[in-house]
């Protein structure tokens, strides 16, 4: 079948673009975060394309005086990929890999009207290749990026202007679990283990970017760091080197009361990074884990839906609560010794036994 996307230079494979390989799992989305300069207002949405599913499905979701309101939608593809439009929430590519138009018509009470303009060049990750005994959990790409965002938002009536908000966005693509779960499991039957700390922060003049996936053993299998000027192009992003987080937990919990990152650059000159959360955003407000509104799932010809609820108020322990992005202030201190304020995120999915924290089980703390 013949879809807009065979007009460009984006085959994957030797068919056409409605198919992309033979993996049911395959999926490529679009993720987004922004927030006020306080963190007081945050706002994320995602936008994914199921091809082999033949889904597409994205939602908002707004954080403010504490309350988070989502509105969830999906649709059938009909094999068209580039139709990125599900009801009221459209996603445009107005300049590739520098400029987003993200838009919900109003919808349940809900509306967003904003550009997304990158800070600096995407940076991309190391390729995340992740499987349990024999079998693929995760083969993907991502591509991430900072920026400023301009426009409005509308919360029940209440307009509110959008002028150099900082985000981040993310573009990534592959294979992960996505729609119903596979009926069998692995055998034997393992502990589930998944340790995933990501952090990209927006400074005053440049960003700085943190994220890594560890085993059991607390031994990172996919890490980067990565220091980004203002303008940066792709050859002029800055590796950092020898990143270590040190976690301090809430008691009782796997929710981070405050992180300290040490790291190195090309000259062996020290930067160490603080983090101290201010609020939290559930991530199943977007489709992360979320038990009805998970990411694929089959919801009819097309299907809308809002949904409230006050992250603070939420068991961290329960499943679908477990990961979240804690909107966080960060202090960086470069090799100088002078320091700079920031603002940003600290995604947080901890599942399993993880040595140096010292969980043994999926869900203890």
């Amino acid at each position: 079948m013949l879809t807009k996307g065979d007009e460009y230079p984006i085959h994957q494979t030797p068919e056409p673009v409605a198919y992309s390989g033979s993996d049911r799992n395959f999926y490529d989305r679009f993720f987004f975060n922004g927030y006020s300069a306080d963190g007081s207002i945050f706002f994320a949405a995602s936008f994914g394309v199921y091809p082999h599913l033949n889904i597409m499905d994205g939602a908002v979701s707004i954080l403010k005086d504490g309350v988070q309101r989502s509105v969830h939608v999906s649709r059938i593809l009909c094999m068209e990929r580039m139709d990125t439009k599900v009801g009221p929430l459209s996603v445009d590519v107005v300049e590739p890999l520098k400029r987003i138009h993200l838009k919900l018509d109003e919808a349940e009470g809900l509306a967003l009207d904003v550009v997304f303009e990158g800070r600096h060049f995407p940076i991309e990750e190391p390729r995340f290749t992740y499987r349990q005994g024999p079998r693929m959990i995760m083969d993907c790409t991502r591509m991430t990026q900072n920026g400023r965002w301009t426009g409005s938002m509308s919360i029940d009536g209440e307009r509110i202007e959008i002028a150099d908000y900082y985000g981040t966005r993310d573009r990534s693509w592959g294979v992960r679990p996505i729609g119903a779960s596979d009926s069998q499991e692995t055998v034997p039957v393992q502990i589930p283990q998944f340790y995933w700390l990501w952090a990209p922060i927006n400074f005053e003049n440049l960003s700085l970017f943190f994220h890594v996936n560890e085993d059991a053993q607390g031994s990172p299998w996919n890490t980067r760091a990565v220091l980004a000027m203002d303008g940066a192009e792709n050859e002029h992003l800055l590796p950092l080197n020898r990143p270590q987080m040190e976690v301090t937990w809430r008691k009782g919990s796997r929710r981070v009361a405050s992180a300290h990152l040490t790291l190195t650059d090309a000259q062996d000159r020290p930067h160490q990074v603080t983090y101290e959360p201010i609020s939290t955003f559930q991530m199943k407000g977007i489709g992360y884990g979320h038990p009805t509104w998970g990411h694929g799932a089959f919801k009819g010809g097309y299907a809308i839906e809002r949904e409230d609820f006050t992250p603070d108020n939420m068991a961290w322990q329960q499943p679908d609560n477990l990961h979240i992005q804690a909107i966080v202030k960060a202090t960086h201190i470069g090799p100088d010794g002078q320091g700079s304020e920031g603002i940003g995120i600290l995604e947080q999915l901890c599942l399993g036994p993880h040595g140096p924290s010292g969980w043994k089980d999926v869900m203890d703390a």
